[in-house]
């Protein structure tokens, strides 16, 4: 009968990359004459990595955790479809404690690494906007089904690419997505016409607006209509991202610098 430590060998036997997630320097520098490609996953490079994936969010769930800087190990050209890799997690408090294997295949290049590590706005603005979307596409506004589009950052380039289609009920407010109270006033107005245009703090500057992007030059997949090209658009001509949740067939879509950059079904996250 195998051991213990005959499987925890097999576990990381022939692994193509080791991935550390916020490790301290004297962990890190037991992995660096290992003979195996390390990558320090983390919010900021203190160990002084050669290999550095940033990691701009918490995620305290560690599938999250970990499918998030894989993706960004693949996008930083690191790690590729089919390579083996060996995750060393913190899932208790107090230091790494637990070792996962993984994998790598294309269904984790989802866009969420360059949707929140590489816009403009704080990545917890992002998340926040795409939780919103989320939940939206998942229960809808009284059970039916419903369409939003949501502009991150930039927002006084924004604005002004834009113009009111009613009143802004934000216009004299500080308020900032990601307080609960102020998500269900979101999920509130998104039963109306226009766009939310969010700053790269957070604060919720303008509903109802129309954004008047050019649109030529703008390609989006077929079938996607005016709030998609719209969307599209307004990220081209600004240093903006946007969300969009689609009311025709409930996927959420991220655009950033006139393109898709990530199509997620709010049921399957």
């Amino acid at each position: 009968m195998d051991s213990l430590t005959d499987h925890l060998a097999d576990l990381v036997a022939d692994v193509d990359a080791t991935l550390l997630f916020s490790p301290t320097s004297s962990f890190y520098d037991r992995f660096a004459d290992d003979g195996v490609e390390v990558v320090v996953v983390a919010p900021e490079n203190d160990v002084d990595a050669e290999t550095f994936v940033e990691l701009p969010l918490p995620f305290d769930n560690v599938k999250d955790r970990i499918r998030f800087g894989i993706e960004g190990a693949m996008d930083e050209g690191l790690l590729s479809e089919g390579d083996e890799v060996a995750c060393v997690v913190s899932v208790f408090d107090g230091g790494s404690d637990a070792v996962i294997r993984v994998t790598v295949d294309e269904t984790i290049h989802t866009g969420i690494y360059d949707l929140f590590a590489n816009s403009r706005a704080e990545p917890s603005v992002i998340r926040d906007v795409f939780e919103v979307a989320i939940e939206l596409g998942q229960k809808g506004q009284k059970g039916k089904p419903v369409g939003a589009l949501f502009v991150v950052g930039d927002a006084g380039k924004v604005m002004n690419k834009s113009r009111p289609l009613s009143y802004n009920p934000f216009e004299k407010s500080h308020v900032h997505v990601g307080d609960p109270i102020v998500n269900v006033m979101l999920k509130e107005f998104s039963r109306l016409d226009g766009a939310f245009v969010v700053s790269d703090s957070g604060k919720i500057v303008s509903a109802y607006r129309y954004l008047e992007p050019a649109a030529e030059g703008v390609d989006i997949p077929k079938g996607l209509g005016a709030r998609h090209m719209s969307g599209a658009a307004i990220t081209r001509d600004t240093n903006s991202t946007s969300i969009v949740l689609s009311e025709s067939d409930g996927l959420v879509r991220a655009f950033k610098a006139g393109e898709l950059v990530l199509e997620i079904d709010p049921e399957e996250y």
